[in-house]
């Protein structure tokens, strides 16, 4: 089990802040996982329409989308951070 915490807009419009999910053997980087929640549901590919746009931390550490995931204990998916 993975624990996946979804943050901002993301976590709007998936409906949840947090889940736990089986990643299948295919989910292995985080480009990957984007991909594969994308086919859970109407709620998840409206929140994650532009991949590009999400960020992702493997255990409170940024990654990029072409980096492994594999042995996480909790991904966090969120938008783009803005300042102000």
């Amino acid at each position: 089990m993975t624990r996946l915490v979804y943050f901002a807009w993301v976590r709007e419009r998936i409906g949840k802040g947090e889940e736990e999910i089986v990643l299948p053997p295919s989910v292995k980087t985080a480009r990957d996982l984007i991909n594969h929640l994308k086919t859970l549901g109407e709620e998840y590919e409206a929140a994650l329409q532009f991949p590009e746009a999400i960020r992702v931390a493997v255990d409170m550490e940024h990654i990029e989308h072409d980096e492994a995931i594999a042995g996480a204990r909790e991904i966090g998916l969120f938008p783009p951070m803005t300042g102000g």
